[in-house]
């Protein structure tokens, strides 16, 4: 099943709870953000890339401060510091860049690393400090002298100023020259050399804030088509918008949703049904959402009906008026895809997490803890029994679930069966065992 591949543990405050997840494009290095404005880099050993059984060990690489808290003054409003998304930008030379965003302000970081510094100046000494020019008597060609691997971390641009509601999204077009960034009600197309302005895309603003039915809960652009992006909606649906057919795509190309089974209508319906992450497959054919209890698969060229649907957590739909009152029932699950877009996984309360083949149809529950999760250890699948059903040995009642230990981001090695969760303040890597299959 899976092997526990290595365990990073922060302390245990507020601050150090994460909120983001992403590796590169490689899967040579893994980013996370937390709620502090920190982001921490991890590196992959190199070693594991020449011995086909050893396992990859990925190792703090780099930390940094992202993100301050700031005060709104004209709105009397605290910005947090928390970093809501990481984006890896592709490799172009010896440099990564990464975007991080908070509530209000996106950063573009690069991370570079020196081997070597530059010795032997002509009009500086050796601390840097300009010489007397009458001292200097001769002419010498400086020289670089190797010195400790220093990763290097810098902003290069900061675009602000272009969102009056909370970003929860970001993505980089595939043009590499673009990227969006998508709040509330707005998403706005962005240029990465341009920071003073930005060219709004979508705008569901009503002209009365009391029509206001909807918000936008997320937004992705097409892996492999810079002119396409899908947005999810806190009811449920996916559109997908063309910008070739006009500047402003607040009449989207395709929409996709799913009709409402009348006879399973509640309270609640609205609620559960909001879309809280969409991810394109990497071919780009599928779609792939999360609501509260349900992952789905969409075909782009359907929209009529998902056309896979997975039970993440159905156990829980009679315990829905206690999660409304606990505020639980707004938790926003992320949701990712392996490799090949065969296998799903997404998260779920407990410290579970949970994975779907779409090939054979199987799903395992997982956990991802201090105590079921030492090192090299196989893990166990779990099984969660419903409340009044049959109760086999190790099975765990739906009532003796923490709903304080919940996995909200994950994600997926780009080519490699390698997963990161992030449980709280803790993050966990997990890797198959001896490249089998994951389940």
């Amino acid at each position: 099943v899976c092997v526990c591949q290595s365990q990073r543990i922060f302390d245990n405050t507020f601050s150090d709870i994460i909120s983001t997840v992403e590796f590169n494009h490689t899967g040579e290095l893994l980013a996370t953000g937390d709620k502090g404005g920190r982001v921490v880099i991890f590196q992959r050993e190199p070693e594991s890339q020449t011995e086909p059984f050893s396992q990859g060990e990925y190792n703090v690489y780099s930390t940094f401060q992202s993100h301050e808290p700031e005060f709104d003054y004209l709105k009397s409003l605290e910005i947090e510091e928390k970093i809501n998304k990481i984006r890896w930008l592709p490799q172009q030379n010896a440099a990564h860049f990464l975007l991080s965003t908070n509530d209000k302000t996106v950063k573009l970081w690069k991370v570079s690393e020196r081997d070597k510094r530059p010795e032997g100046y002509n009009l500086k000494d050796e601390e840097g400090r300009i010489k007397d020019l009458s001292t200097v008597t001769s002419l010498q060609v400086p020289v670089l002298k190797p010195v400790d691997l220093m990763v290097e971390v810098s902003p290069r641009r900061v675009f602000a100023n272009a969102h009056t509601y909370h970003i929860n999204s970001i993505s980089v077009n595939s043009d590499y020259e673009t990227y969006m960034s998508a709040d509330d009600l707005r998403i706005n197309l962005w240029h990465l050399d341009i920071t003073d302005r930005s060219f709004n895309i979508v705008d569901i603003k009503p002209a009365n804030m009391e029509d206001l039915t909807e918000v936008i809960t997320a937004a992705e652009f097409h892996p492999h088509h810079c002119n396409l992006f899908v947005y999810s909606s806190s009811k449920g649906t996916l559109r997908l918008c063309d910008m070739r057919e006009a500047a402003l795509c607040d009449k989207h190309s395709k929409l996709f949703e799913e009709p409402e089974d009348p006879s399973a209508h509640s309270f609640f319906s609205e609620i559960i049904s909001s879309v809280s992450d969409v991810k394109f497959s990497h071919s780009g054919r599928y779609l792939l959402t999360r609501d509260y209890l349900t992952a789905k698969v969409w075909d782009l060229n359907m929209e009529s009906k998902p056309l896979e649907t997975y039970q993440v957590h159905d156990y829980l739909r009679s315990k829905l008026c206690s999660l409304y009152e606990n505020d639980c029932i707004f938790d926003k699950f992320e949701c990712a895809w392996n490799g090949s877009d065969s296998v799903i996984m997404t998260g779920a309360y407990n410290n579970f997490f949970r994975m779907f083949d779409r090939n054979t149809k199987r799903d395992v529950t997982l956990e991802a803890s201090r105590e079921s999760s030492k090192p090299r250890a196989v893990l166990k699948p779990r099984r969660v029994c419903a409340a009044g059903g049959k109760r086999r040995k190790d099975d765990i009642s739906v009532d003796s679930l923490d709903f304080t230990k919940k996995i909200l981001h994950t994600a997926w090695h780009p080519t490699e069966n390698i997963i990161a969760i992030a449980a709280t303040n803790n993050l966990y890597i997990f890797q198959d065992k001896l490249s089998s299959e994951m389940h």
